[in-house]
């Protein structure tokens, strides 16, 4: 068979030719099912990417209709170890919110782990569009999907795509800007950032509001880069640098992690650190540790509920072939949880 281009298009049988396996094996390695060894799956993956071949039929044959169903793929999840980190609530309000809205719509929802692995079946690619929670930059997710023809919509920019504009997502900048804001009000003085080291457009705007709050105020920067998948611990190695430091610690902190927040502020309390009155504490995303940790720690709510609705209705506006004018991009606006770790009298 040849495509409209004059080109013969790329079978099983090619692939599995080349790859030196059977029929029945490419189909389990591309599909996710059966056993077949790690390297064998791998190498029929890579032989499948060079000639260009998609097992995704189902997906192929009924593009032109309507599956009723959207995917989501959450990349901060899958940078981690769990999907169900401890005390991270945020992710699994905005899936359930962004489920519901969906089914009020009339589509299901599907959460789909980061589909360019091996491990992920071609059948996840059988959807109307996705949701990408949090691109990493120059997201391979994104190039997947373009290369499909599927629709998507992401939270937050893809910080190395700037033609990429089907993006929602609440003022990252204004939110570090609200925060530095707030902790001067209550008399700090100086201020230090802990940010995470995924790249993407949360720590990366997050941070260069930071610095150019710095710069304009004459502070030296003062940002921690902390895995997000080290969670407390984290924030507890965070608070060991800064007391070692020979500037000592920071009348306030900016942590963007609730998980590192949580930590840091435990380990200079068992240090002898009082919070508020030594040092001034801010998460940059409201979770179960911020809310019941002792004392209770300012944070950002970033509104999953709201944003989730706002990307099921930005995706389905995608689908719906309104022209581009029409499109309007959802408003988000965060909210500044004031609690105790910033309490100053």
């Amino acid at each position: 068979m040849s495509t409209a281009s004059g080109r013969r298009k790329v079978t099983i049988h090619d692939v599995a030719r080349q790859a030196g396996v059977s029929i029945t094996t490419v189909s389990h390695s591309l599909n996710g099912k059966g056993v077949v060894a790690e390297e064998t799956r791998a190498r029929v993956h890579e032989v499948a990417t060079k000639l260009g071949y998609s097992a995704d039929a189902i997906a192929r044959g009924l593009r032109s209709s309507r599956l009723g169903v959207l995917g989501l793929v959450i990349r901060p999840l899958d940078s981690l170890d769990s999907y169900q980190p401890i005390g991270v609530d945020y992710f699994m309000r905005f899936a359930g919110a962004a489920a519901v809205e969906a089914l009020d719509r009339g589509f299901g929802l599907m959460l789909v782990r980061d589909p360019t692995t091996h491990s992920v079946p071609a059948i996840a690619l059988a959807v109307d569009g996705f949701i990408i929670s949090d691109p990493i930059a120059n997201d391979p997710v994104i190039d997947l999907l373009n290369r499909h023809g599927i629709p998507l919509v992401a939270v937050g920019r893809d910080i190395d795509r700037p033609e990429f504009t089907d993006w929602l997502g609440e003022d990252t900048s204004q939110d570090t800007r609200t925060v530095i804001e707030h902790l001067s009000a209550h008399g700090a003085r100086s201020i230090a950032l802990v940010r995470g080291t995924d790249a993407n457009s949360w720590n990366a705007d997050s941070e260069s509001a930071y610095r150019h709050w710095a710069a304009e105020c004459g502070q030296p920067a003062a940002v921690y880069l902390e895995d997000e998948r080290s969670g407390e611990d984290g924030g507890r190695a965070v608070a060991e640098l800064m007391l070692a430091s020979p500037t000592g610690v920071p009348d306030a902190i900016y942590c963007l992690t609730g998980r590192h927040a949580a930590g840091l502020q435990k380990r200079l309390v068992e240090q002898g650190h009082r919070v508020p009155i030594d040092v001034m504490i801010v998460a940059g995303a409201d979770s179960e540790q911020t809310r019941n940790a002792t004392p209770p720690i300012t944070s950002i709510d970033l509104t999953p509920e709201s944003t989730a609705k706002a990307a099921v209705t930005q995706l389905l506006q995608l689908l719906s072939d309104t022209p581009t004018a029409e499109h309007v991009r959802p408003s988000i606006t965060n909210i500044l949880r004031i609690r105790e770790s910033t309490a100053r009298v």
